[in-house]
């Protein structure tokens, strides 16, 4: 099997209010799921925090990353304990866990449902070029998404297909256990700017 890729652009991402803020959602796993009936395998979402104090919404069975894109919060777990969080640290947690944020944020969220196994990586581009080569597992499927969150970027995969990201633009690249390795390359689409990518791997 070959990859397949989809670009969700920003104006194609649905933003709703949650009792803390706004919440976009970027990418959700299988793509009819819904987050409201829990029966999604992963969720890539992005959140404005704009309450100095917040409850995480209790989500037995679920495992979360979050990594803080703007301004600094603490996470208090109950009974379990504490992270204090600046840009492009992340804290990952179960999200049956009673959980209490401090502090006005933008953050990026993965959630992984039980079969799943994912992290969260920054890559920060001034100039040249950031290469790697996306392997295979032991896992029947591998997904990778690559969030544009500063500047804008070129994406070349295995020297054939070139993809620009603009600003909030997602990509997701996904294949089975058959595919081949793939090499991908990630250009600073501007020269007098930083290119920040948000690179999350998903393995199911």
């Amino acid at each position: 099997m070959s990859f397949s890729l989809k670009i969700i652009r920003k104006s194609e991402q649905i933003t709703s209010l949650w009792s803390g803020g706004k919440t976009t959602q970027l990418a959700i796993y299988p793509e009819e799921a819904d987050y409201s009936k829990r029966d999604f395998k992963w969720r890539i979402s992005t959140a404005e925090v704009e309450v100095e104090e917040s409850l995480f919404t209790h989500l037995p069975g679920i495992q979360r990353i979050i990594m803080i894109l703007d301004g600094e919060m603490s996470l208090q777990h109950q009974g379990k304990r504490g992270m204090h969080l600046s840009p492009f640290e992340q804290d990952r947690f179960d999200g049956g866990w009673t959980t209490r944020s401090i502090g006005k944020v933008t953050d990026f969220n993965l959630m992984l449902a039980e079969g799943c196994e994912g992290d969260i990586s920054t890559i920060h581009m001034n100039d040249g070029t950031h290469a790697e080569v996306l392997d295979n597992r032991d896992y029947s499927k591998r997904t990778d998404a690559f969030y544009c969150f500063k500047g804008r970027s070129r994406m070349n995969i295995d020297e054939k297909e070139t993809i620009v990201l603009e600003q909030g633009d997602l990509i997701t690249l996904n294949r089975d256990h058959t595919c081949n390795n793939l090499n991908i390359k990630l250009f600073n689409h501007d020269d007098d700017s930083t290119a920040t990518i948000i690179k999350v791997s998903i393995f199911y």
